[in-house]
């Protein structure tokens, strides 16, 4: 610290041009060239030409740049630089001259950072509840049935509310019915588990339980409409060897009657013959139901409906109805020939019945 109170000395000559540094002021002419000074020593060094002048000061440093102006001749900017104090205060150790300079030249950022820091996390809460709210909706949402879900319920068709449907279990070792190893095509599962349950509400139909849930065949022939077909279906399924014969029916609420009829043979070369030569033809059955004498194919059932390895006929009823109209579904599965059959006064829905000839074709399949 004491060497702070020596006097000044020029460490380099000074030009003519140049006035001789002096602790109290310093002119210098300036002719659009930056001016540097630098706090190291207490020298003052200045050049009169156009290059940079450097003040050095132990106590302070300071640098500053003036960026080039342009000045008119007659006007010469001072630059003046205060004495020196005799006794300069004690004063922490100070940073070295780059720092001083990027303390001096960055204004403080405190006030902004904060402001900064403030708006990240307002955003970052808002990000937060916004995630947990779209996450509560979206569990909510789907732990709800579909019908629940506003916008989403599927709006009533007039489908029937069918039970789950499950195919019975095949005994151990026994193929499916259309699987390769299976050349006859037999159903090994019981077919009684093969029928199609009854829909929700529905009354059942007893008169087709049979002994044991076995329909004999005199109640199946009986449906139909003339004493002919009635005694030619009979024939057909003595001679085709029918081996049993599985039936269920019940009315629903609104008076529709279903019928079906599970027929089994020895082989799904049997059950096929029987069916596409004797009993169903593309345009209409060859053999008439009771209550249905003039009949003809069902172009409203959609072709999408279709099940793999299932052959389907489906007819129903031309006007004018007699008193009731009949729908009715030939399908041929394997070894089994299936007859669906639904009638109601007035009209039968067609949706209840094209839902029933889909249902039990899957089962069959």
């Amino acid at each position: 610290m004491t060497e702070q109170t020596r006097p000044v000395e020029q460490e380099a000559p000074v030009e003519e041009t140049a006035p001789e540094a002096e602790p109290q002021a310093v002119e210098v002419e300036a002719e659009s060239q930056p001016v540097e000074v630098e706090a190291e020593s207490q020298a003052v060094e200045v050049e009169a030409e156009p290059q940079p002048v450097e003040v050095e000061a132990e106590l302070q440093a300071v640098e500053v740049e003036a960026e080039p102006q342009a000045v008119e001749p007659s006007a010469v900017p001072e630059a003046v630089v205060p004495s020196m104090p005799e006794a300069p205060p004690e004063v922490a150790p100070v940073a070295g001259p780059a720092e001083a300079v990027e303390a001096q030249a960055s204004p403080p950022k405190a006030k902004k950072d904060r402001r900064v820091l403030r708006a990240v996390l307002r955003w970052t809460a808002a990000t937060v509840v916004f995630a947990a709210v779209g996450s509560a909706a979206a569990y909510g949402i789907t732990g709800m049935e579909r019908t629940d879900v506003p916008g989403l319920a599927t709006k009533a068709d007039g489908r029937w509310d069918y039970p789950t449907i499950v195919k019975p279990p095949l005994p151990s070792g026994s193929p499916g019915p259309f699987a390769e190893s299976n050349k006859a095509g037999v159903h090994s599962a019981d077919l009684r588990k093969l029928l199609l349950p009854a829909p929700k509400g529905a009354e059942a139909d007893t008169a087709l339980r049979g002994a044991d849930g076995w329909l004999a065949q005199k109640p199946f022939v009986a449906q139909y409409a003339d004493k002919t077909d009635r005694d030619s279906v009979d024939q057909l399924l003595t001679d085709y060897a029918v081996r049993h014969i599985a039936a269920r029916g019940w009315t629903t609420a609104d008076g529709t009657h279903t019928r079906i009829y599970l027929l089994q043979f020895d082989t799904a070369a049997l059950a096929e013959d029987l069916i596409t030569n004797n009993m169903a033809f593309y345009d209409s059955p060859k053999v008439a139901l009771r209550g249905a004498v003039t009949v003809e194919r069902d172009k409203a059932f959609p072709d999408r409906a279709d099940v793999d390895q299932i052959t389907r006929y489906a007819y129903t009823e031309s006007k004018p109805y007699g008193g009731e109209h009949v729908r009715e579904a030939y399908l041929s599965a394997g070894d089994v020939v299936a007859l669906v059959v639904q009638s109601r006064k007035g009209t039968a829905p067609e949706i209840p019945f094209q839902q029933t000839v889909v249902l039990q074709s899957q089962l069959l399949g």
